[in-house]
Order: C-alpha cells, then sequence, then structure tokens
C-alpha cells in the first residue's frame, strides 16, 4: 500500500457508511435538526478522511459553508434565477448556484433532432 493511499475496500465502506449517514440525517431531521447536523460532519470527516467523494445523491444536501443538513422548505429554499439553480441556506444565508447550461443545451438539441426527423419524413 502506498502513502497516501487506501485499499479499495476500504473506501466502499467510507462511501456506505456515509449513504447511511445522510440516511439517517434525513430521517431525523423533523425531530433534531442538530443531530442531522452532526451525521453531515461525521460523514464530511470520512469523505476527507479516505479521500473519496460525498455521494452524488447527497452532493447538494448540505451547505458547504456551515455544514448543515438542508432540507428544502424548512431550513434552505430552492430558486431558479436566470440559468441557474440558487439553494439559499437558512442557517448562514449562504446561496449555492448551480448553472444548468448543459439540461438547457440537451433539451435544445432533443427539440431540434425531434424537428429534424419530422421535416425528413
Amino acid at each position: 500500500m502506498s502513502r497516501g493511499k487506501r485499499p479499495k475496500w476500504m473506501i466502499e465502506i467510507a462511501k456506505e457508511r456515509m449513504e447511511i449517514l445522510f440516511n439517517r440525517a434525513e430521517m431525523e431531521f423533523i425531530n433534531h435538526p442538530e443531530r442531522s447536523n452532526r451525521y453531515v460532519e461525521l460523514a464530511l470527516k470520512l469523505s476527507t478522511k479516505y479521500n473519496t467523494k460525498i455521494p452524488e445523491k447527497w452532493g447538494r444536501r448540505y451547505c458547504r459553508n456551515c455544514k448543515s443538513f438542508l432540507s428544502p422548505g424548512r431550513n434552505c429554499t430552492v430558486r431558479l434565477v436566470n440559468s441557474e439553480v440558487n439553494i439559499f441556506c437558512g442557517e448562514c444565508d449562504h446561496v449555492m448556484k448551480i448553472p444548468y447550461h448543459k439540461e438547457k443545451k440537451n433539451k435544445r438539441r432533443a427539440k431540434y433532432e425531434s424537428i429534424k426527423k419530422r421535416n425528413d419524413e
């Protein structure tokens, strides 16, 4: 094992644990929001220790600034502004901006291809 590298089985276990922690954070948020924030912190510590990414499903469910779990409609708001998704954290007023140009581009491309098919027929 080279320096700084973890075996693949350790990384897989870390990903499973992060998934479990985020699921628990979602379940506990209504009754114990501070507990769900702690679960997010533990998941982030796991990702840094084992040098892995947060699972894609949960990547946007925590605030990058204050590390709190975000639940739309409860402690965060999600808005579409121009060509991006804005997620406002209710705890620290941080704004996460996520562009969605690719989705728009793919939608236009699919529409163009369907029109082109109709014209060819």
